[in-house]
C-alpha cells in the first residue's frame, strides 16, 4: 500500500493552503516508489478495443495525436513520443492502489487513473486542465513547469485532439524523480517533457459544470417521466404590448424551472445516480447466474473478503430515514439502519464479510448487495489479493 507524505503537511493544512488555490510540488511523497506497472502492461491496455488510448508525438514541433486501440507502436519512437492510456484502475488492481492514498477527496470527485509512458522529449505540450490533478513521476526522469491561472493566456488547437496554451511564467520548475507528486489546480497551465524514459501516473478529479448538470438533470425528468407541471397565468391581464415578456412573466417562468429542482428526493436520487456514472468501460465480471438474496448468506460463506472492482463509482447520500446508493448509474434506497454496511460498500475498496454480518439481517440490503454480486461491481476473494 502506497502511504502518502506532502511536505509534512497535514491532510487539513494541503486543503486549506493549497488545494484548488497554487500547485505543489510534493518531493518524495511516496517514499521508496514503487512502480504498479510496467510499460510492456501499459502497451498491452492499449492495444485493447474498450481501453481509451493516445499515443502523441512532437517531431519537430510537429504535434500528432493518434488514437487507440494499437496494432504496433511504430509510432513510440525513441524520442518526443507519448503513450496515454485512460482509467487504467478500471482495468489493472495494482495500479488501481494508486488511488487510494488520495481519497480523502470525496469519492466522487476522484475520475479516473490515466498513465502515460513517454520517450526523451516526450510529452503533450503546454495546456490547461479544468480539474485537480496529481502527478506521480514513477521510473525515469520528467522536466515540468507549472504557472498559476493566467485569463489573458491564449489556447489554440495542435489538431482536433490536441489543444494547447502559448508560454506562460512558472512558479515551478522542476525535474521530479521516481515518487515525487506535483498537485496542480483546475486553470494552472503546465508541461511536462520526459528527461529519460519515463511512467507518469496522473490521478484526476471530476468537476461537472452548471450545463452539464442542468442537462443531465432534463434527461432524468424526461427518462423518470418527472417535470410535467406546465407554465399558467390564470391571473392574466391584458398587457400595453402583446410583444414584451413582462418581468412577472420572467418569475413565473424561473419558479417554474426552480420547482423541479426543489423535490429533494428527486434531486439526490438524480445526483446520486448521475455522479456515480463511469465514463469509461471496466473489467467486471458478472456472475453466469444472477445470485437470489436468499442464497447470499451460503454464497458469502465461501470467502473472507468482499472487493470492490477497479473503476466502480460508489457513493451514498442521507436522506430522511434512508440512505441513496449509487452505484455505477444504480440507485438503491435503503434504510438508515444499514448505513454503517453503506459506509463499507462506498469508503472502502476491500472489506471482511464477517463487518456486513449485521446488515445481512436487512432484506433489503441483501437483494442489493446480491445485485451488485450478481452484476460483478462487488465479488470475492479469499485472502488478501495483493499479498
Amino acid at each position: 500500500m502506497y502511504q502518502l507524505s506532502i511536505n509534512n503537511l497535514t491532510i487539513e493544512q494541503f486543503l486549506s493552503q493549497y488545494w484548488q488555490k497554487k500547485p505543489l510540488l510534493i518531493k518524495s511523497g511516496f517514499a521508496n516508489f514503487v512502480d504498479p506497472i510496467e510499460p510492456e502492461e501499459l502497451a498491452g491496455l492499449a492495444m485493447e478495443e474498450s481501453i481509451e488510448s493516445r499515443l502523441i508525438t512532437n517531431h519537430n514541433n510537429d504535434w500528432q495525436a493518434h488514437h487507440g486501440p494499437f496494432e504496433n507502436f511504430s509510432l513510440l519512437t525513441e524520442q518526443n513520443s507519448t503513450l496515454l492510456v485512460q482509467a487504467v484502475d478500471h482495468w489493472h488492481p495494482k495500479a488501481a492502489t494508486l488511488l487510494t492514498p488520495f481519497r480523502f477527496v470525496p469519492n466522487w470527485r476522484i475520475d479516473d487513473l490515466m498513465i502515460s509512458f513517454s520517450t526523451p522529449g516526450g510529452g503533450v505540450g503546454p495546456h490547461l486542465d479544468q480539474y485537480d490533478v496529481f502527478i506521480i513521476q514513477g521510473k525515469g526522469k520528467r522536466h515540468w513547469r507549472v504557472g498559476m491561472p493566467d485569463p489573458n493566456l491564449k489556447q489554440f488547437a495542435q489538431n482536433k485532439s490536441l489543444l494547447q496554451v502559448e508560454q506562460f511564467d512558472a512558479i515551478i520548475d522542476a525535474v521530479l524523480e521516481s515518487g515525487d507528486i506535483l498537485y496542480i489546480p483546475p486553470g494552472c497551465p503546465h508541461e511536462g517533457y520526459a528527461v529519460e524514459n519515463a511512467l507518469n501516473y496522473s490521478v484526476g478529479f471530476r468537476a461537472p459544470d452548471q450545463k452539464d448538470l442542468i442537462s443531465s438533470f432534463a434527461d432524468y425528468l424526461i427518462d423518470n417521466e418527472l417535470g410535467n407541471t406546465r407554465y399558467s397565468d390564470a391571473n392574466l391581464i391584458k398587457s400595453d404590448s402583446v410583444g414584451m415578456i413582462s418581468d412577472n412573466e420572467v418569475e413565473n417562468i424561473h419558479q417554474l424551472m426552480q420547482q423541479a429542482f426543489a423535490d429533494k428526493h428527486t434531486f439526490k436520487h438524480w445526483l446520486g445516480t448521475m455522479i456515480s456514472q463511469p465514463k469509461h468501460d471496466m473489467d467486471l465480471a458478472p456472475l453466469d447466474e444472477p445470485l437470489n438474496y436468499e442464497e447470499l448468506t451460503d454464497y458469502l460463506a465461501s470467502s473472507d473478503f468482499i472487493y470492490r472492482a477497479g473503476g466502480v463509482r460508489s457513493v451514498y447520500q442521507v436522506h430522511d430515514k434512508s440512505v441513496l446508493l449509487s452505484v455505477n448509474a444504480q440507485t438503491y434506497t435503503l434504510p438508515i439502519t444499514a448505513l454503517s454496511s453503506v459506509q463499507l460498500l462506498t469508503d472502502k475498496t476491500e472489506f471482511t464479510v464477517l463487518q456486513i454480518k449485521e446488515a445481512l439481517k436487512c432484506v433489503v440490503f441483501m437483494k442489493t448487495l446480491a445485485k451488485l454480486i450478481s452484476e460483478g461491481t462487488y465479488y470475492l476473494q479469499e485472502g488478501d489479493e495483493f499479498e
